[in-house]
């Protein structure tokens, strides 16, 4: 199989980082969505439910542990990066495999989490090769439609594994759909072996490559990895970026988990349902409406584009929260599922290329793994928030509560981009 390398192709940069991110959609639907929809269900309470995402998800706080060792082992006998993807893509393959030992989900929660969580140990490091690797060969012109193909697999990925898989959950059995999951995953797995950076990687191990590698000097030192990493983070303009974004993250975070368990355990809506609406319906669109965010992204720039899905998914929030009273009326509640389908992902498309921006050439891996490595966090931290919230506060409260908190969030970053388009006018010199 001959392939165009990654550094050659656009079309190839496209294909490649939407089916990496479709790997790591699948589980990620299977899990957290058709699993803790069916644990629901089931009758499971809404914090162990809580406390399963979040054992799911511990892999992906740690995440930013990973980038500098990515950074500082870039090249090997197989080329650039190249070598962290399909390792941990294979390990993953195996980490799902065991998943067949889960004889009754319900039953065996902590194993089933433990197992997940060892699987998202592999994915989190693939996630953070991943990123690194397009942070390496994405022209910063591509940023916006790459990030949208990026978003697009991950949709595609999780609406998979949520609804296909709940789907063969409910009908032939977990361990059918462990099978099914397994399967593709491994598909991919062959695909990703012949996948190079550049034309001169080779595909198997090299001894030539090797050699050169114990005399080079390619690979940084981990010391000044860590060094450089810390200063970029921790710029002023970076924090108050990323705070803003990370903020949105988590507010995302405790609606949707907070609003699903309300239509399956208070409206008694069907589990298998709530998934197959969650990861299924809309997803053609969903996909239509995040690849033309990228153009939009590219051609309008992110900022602007972030301000306007901002300010649209605030007024959601606090207006379908206010109208809790009609969520049992079915069209209702399917349409505020079917629109934060599409409104969520947008929030990425946009959000993404501006933490790229952020990122230095230096450890740009590490930097962005960072970032993701904490949206993840906030978004676990949300699940875990909601679940124990919703104990004494019920679901619309909370939704509201995200509405005005991501309407504030969108009032900072306004402000912070007029201030600093107002400091650039300035800077120009009258003729």
């Amino acid at each position: 199989m001959r392939l165009p390398a990654l550094t050659q192709s656009a079309q190839m940069r496209y294909f490649t980082f939407f089916y990496l991110y479709l790997m790591q959609g699948i589980p990620s639907g299977f899990a957290l969505t058709a699993i803790a929809n069916y644990l629901a269900g089931k009758g499971v309470s809404s914090a162990s439910i809580g406390t399963f995402v979040s054992i799911v998800g511990i892999p992906w706080i740690i995440q930013f542990g990973w980038g500098p060792l990515i950074d500082r082992y870039q090249y090997s006998v197989v080329g650039h990066r190249k070598q962290w993807v399909v390792l941990t893509q294979f390990a993953a393959f195996l980490a799902s495999l065991t998943l067949l030992l889960v004889n009754d989900p319900v039953t065996q929660l902590s194993f089933l989490g433990l197992v997940f969580f060892t699987h998202s140990l592999f994915a989190s490091v693939q996630d953070a090769s991943v990123d690194a690797m397009a942070i390496s060969v994405v022209p910063v012109a591509e940023r916006g439609r790459l990030n949208a193909c990026m978003r697009g697999g991950l949709l595609m990925g999780i609406s998979f594994g949520a609804a296909a898989l709940a789907y063969v959950l409910h009908q032939y059995g977990f361990k059918t759909a462990v099978l099914v999951q397994s399967g593709v995953l491994f598909i991919f797995t062959v695909i990703t072996f012949f996948v190079k950076l550049d034309p001169n990687d080779p595909l198997l191990p090299n001894r030539k490559l090797a050699k050169k590698l114990v005399r080079s000097e390619e690979n940084p030192q981990l010391k000044k990895v860590f060094q450089f990493l810390w200063r970029s983070i921790t710029e002023a303009h970076s924090l108050r970026t990323f705070g803003v974004i990370a903020l949105s993250y988590l507010c995302f975070s405790i609606f949707i988990r907070s609003f699903a368990f309300h239509l399956i355990q208070v409206l008694h809506w069907p589990d298998q349902e709530v998934s197959v609406l969650q990861g299924g319906w809309g997803s053609a669109l969903t996909l239509i409406v995040v690849l033309s965010g990228g153009i939009l992204a590219d051609r309008l720039s992110p900022q602007r584009l972030q301000i306007k899905v901002m300010g649209f998914l605030a007024v959601f929030l606090i207006v379908f929260n206010l109208l809790a009273f009609l969520w049992n009326i079915r069209p209702f509640a399917v349409s505020g599922l079917l629109i934060w389908n599409i409104a969520d992902p947008m929030f990425s498309v946009a959000a993404f290329p501006i933490l790229m921006t952020l990122c230095k050439d230096y450890t740009a891996g590490s930097q962005f793994t960072t970032y993701m490595a904490l949206i993840n966090f906030c978004e676990i931290i949300g699940s875990y928030v909601s679940g124990w919230a919703l104990l004494v506060v019920p679901a619309p409260v909370l939704g509201v509560g995200c509405g005005v908190v991501l309407f504030i969030c969108m009032y900072v970053v306004y402000t912070l981009n007029k201030s600093a388009t107002h400091t650039a006018k300035s800077l120009v010199p009258e003729m």
